[in-house]
Order: C-alpha cells, then structure tokens, then sequence
C-alpha cells in the first residue's frame, strides 16, 4: 500500500520519540501490505479498529507505543492507499472530538 502523508509520519516521530520505532516499523509494513479490509489489517494489527466519522465515512484507528497514542488514517483497500489523518495521545483520543474535525 502506498503512504500518503508519510512527512507527517516523520514529524510525529519526531514530536513523540517514544513512538518513533513503532511508526517507522508501522510504515515498512504497510507498505508492503495488500490488505483488502479491515479484517487483514487486523492480522498485522489486531487492535486495531474502524471507527465511523463526522463525515460518515470510516477510519482506522491503530494503538501505538503500548497503547500511550493513536494513529488515524483513511485506508482506501479499493485504491491501495493509506492517507495518515492524525496522531493523538491517548488523552486527546478519549475526549472524542477528534472525529467532529474528520
């Protein structure tokens, strides 16, 4: 699968270092995915979960350094494309208004 957004990746790693390894290794791996939906994510990620959207549409949402932040992002299985929407403590993802912004 193709990454889009994959700078933001960086700046996150950046951001939160602890969180580095699993981004880097979470990008090595999908691209090199071909997952169809969200059940084959989930062999790779088994937490990982799809969430509905302000917008009505679906996101995922992967767990990510021992559950300490959450990675959302828009797979598109059709297309092969994954776009990274945001990266949120773990904190920020339980208030829930982050999916009023998608």
């Amino acid at each position: 699968m193709r990454i889009i957004g994959e700078s933001s990746l960086k700046g996150w790693a950046k951001r939160y270092p602890d969180a580095a390894t699993w981004l880097k290794k979470w990008a090595k791996v999908v691209q090199g995915a071909d997952w169809e939906k969200l059940s084959e994510v989930r062999t790779s990620y088994p937490h990982a979960d799809g969430v509905k959207v302000r917008s009505g549409r679906d996101a995922t949402v992967f767990n990510v350094a021992g559950n300490k932040y959450r990675l959302i992002a828009a797979i598109h299985y059709n297309r092969r494309v994954i776009f990274t929407m945001m990266f949120l403590t773990h904190a920020e993802y339980s208030k829930d208004s982050w999916k009023d912004r998608l």
